[in-house]
C-alpha cells in the first residue's frame, strides 16, 4: 500500500495533481518531523542564557587543551557545516583521530553522540575530546585549575549555576558546552515543505524524497534529525570495501565487546549532510552522491539508476539548513597562574 502511495506521489512530479502532492507529505510527516521552533530541553540541564554565553566561550577556547591549540571549533567549526571537512580530525601533537569528525549541528537530536554511542548525550560528548590524547590531551584536574585561573570564568561559572558554592568544575563545563550546542538548530527547507511549503522543495527533491522512502533509507534514517538514532551494521547486505569500512574498527563492538556489535555503527543523522564530506566514520568518500550510491547497495541491496541518485542528493540538499549567528566571544585573558601550554601529553 505505501509504495503505491509512494508511487502516486511520485507520478505528481512528472504532472500529477495537488492531492498526490499532499499524498507524499502526509507519508513523510509519519517518518519525519520538523525542527523544534524553540531550543530542545535536555535532561538533567536546564538552560539558560548564562549558561549558553559560558558555553560558548569555553567551545571556542583552546585553553582547555593541553596545547592551547584545540578546542571544540577545532573540530566543529559552524562555518563550515560544524565539522572540520576532513577524513579525521587532526589534535594534540598533529596525531590523525581514528574517525571522521560528526557534524555539531542539530546534535543534542540524537539519541547518543559519537559513532558508536558511546556517549549518552552532549554533557558526556563534551567531557571525551578534552581527555583523549589524540585529541586535547588534557585532565579533568588542569581543566579546573586553568579556568580558576582567570577571574572572568569564575564569575560566569557562578552566574550560570547559581546554586551551586564550587561552581567551576568539569561537569559543570560540559553542562554549559551542552547548553551552547543545544542552540545549533539548523532549520532547513525540508522543514518549511513539512510545515506546508509547496515551494519549498524542487520536484527534483520531491521525486528524491519519494526514492528515500520506496527504496528504505528512512528505515534507519528517520525521526527530526533524519537519523541520528538506532545502531545498524555498516554492510547489511554486501560489506562495502576495506577503504570505506577499515577492517580495524569495529564500531559498536568497542563499547559493548558483543560480537553482534562488530562493525555496528549509529545511523548517521543526515541534517547538512550535503554540506559535511568526506563521509562515513572512516571519511573516506567525498561525493555525495557516491555514498548515496555505495549505501543502497551495502545497506539496502539496490543499484540506484543515476537519475535516482541524483534525485536522492537533490533532497538531501533540502535538509541543509541556516546556521543560527554565532557572534565570537571575547575570552577571558590569562594570568600567571594560568597553566602553560605544553606539548606533553598529561597523564590521564
Amino acid at each position: 500500500m505505501q509504495r503505491a502511495m509512494l508511487g502516486l506521489a511520485a507520478a505528481f512530479l512528472v504532472g500529477g495533481t495537488m492531492a498526490q502532492a499532499d499524498e507524499l507529505r502526509d507519508l513523510a510527516k509519519e517518518t519525519f518531523a520538523p525542527l523544534p521552533s524553540t531550543v530542545p530541553a535536555v535532561a538533567g540541564n536546564p538552560i539558560t542564557p548564562a549558561k549558553i554565553d559560558l558555553g560558548k566561550a569555553l567551545f571556542f577556547d583552546p585553553r582547555i587543551s593541553a596545547s592551547g591549540v584545540f578546542s571544540c571549533y577545532s573540530c566543529h567549526n559552524l562555518t563550515t557545516g560544524g565539522d572540520d571537512n576532513m577524513e579525521t580530525s587532526v589534535g594534540h601533537g598533529w596525531q590523525k583521530g581514528p574517525r571522521n569528525s560528526p557534524t555539531v549541528l542539530n546534535s543534542v537530536l540524537n539519541e547518543a553522540q559519537f559513532w558508536d554511542g558511546r556517549a549518552e548525550d552532549l554533557k558526556a560528548q563534551a567531557k571525551g575530546p578534552v581527555q583523549a590524547g589524540v585529541e586535547m590531551a588534557n585532565t579533568p584536574e588542569n581543566v579546573v585549575v586553568t579556568l580558576n585561573s582567570m577571574p572572568a570564568y569564575v564569575d560566569w561559572f557562578t552566574v550560570a549555576f547559581p546554586e551551586e558554592q564550587d561552581p567551576v568544575s568539569f561537569d559543570n563545563m560540559a553542562r554549559a558546552i551542552e547548553a551552547f550546542e543545544a542552540t545549533l538548530i539548523t532549520p532547513a527547507p525540508f522543514d518549511a515543505w513539512l510545515n506546508g511549503d509547496d515551494a519549498a522543495l524542487s520536484d527534483d527533491a520531491k521525486a528524491g524524497l519519494a526514492v528515500f522512502m520506496d527504496k528504505g533509507c528512512s528505515s534507519c534514517h528517520s525521526g527530526v534529525n533524519v537519523g541520528g538514532h538506532g545502531y545498524y551494521p555498516f554492510g547489511l547486505v554486501e560489506k562495502p570495501g576495506a577503504d570505506v569500512l577499515p577492517e580495524g574498527d569495529k564500531g559498536r563492538f568497542a563499547v559493548t565487546e558483543t560480537v553482534d556489535d562488530e562493525y555496528v555503527f549509529r545511523a548517521s543523522p543526515l541534517r547538512n549532510v550535503a554540506v559535511t564530506a568526506p563521509y562515513f566514520h572512516s571519511g573516506k568518500v567525498w561525493d555525495l552522491k557516491v555514498a548515496v550510491e555505495i549505501m543502497a547497495e551495502s545497506q539496502l541491496g539496490e543499484a540506484l539508476t543515476d537519475e535516482e541518485a541524483t534525485q536522492v542528493v537533490a533532497f538531501l540538499d533540502s535538509l541543509t539548513g541556516t546556521v543560527p549567528e554565532v557572534t565570537l566571544p571575547v575570552l577571558p585573558p590569562e594570568t600567571a597562574t594560568t597553566p602553560r601550554p605544553t606539548a606533553e601529553v598529561i597523564a590521564q
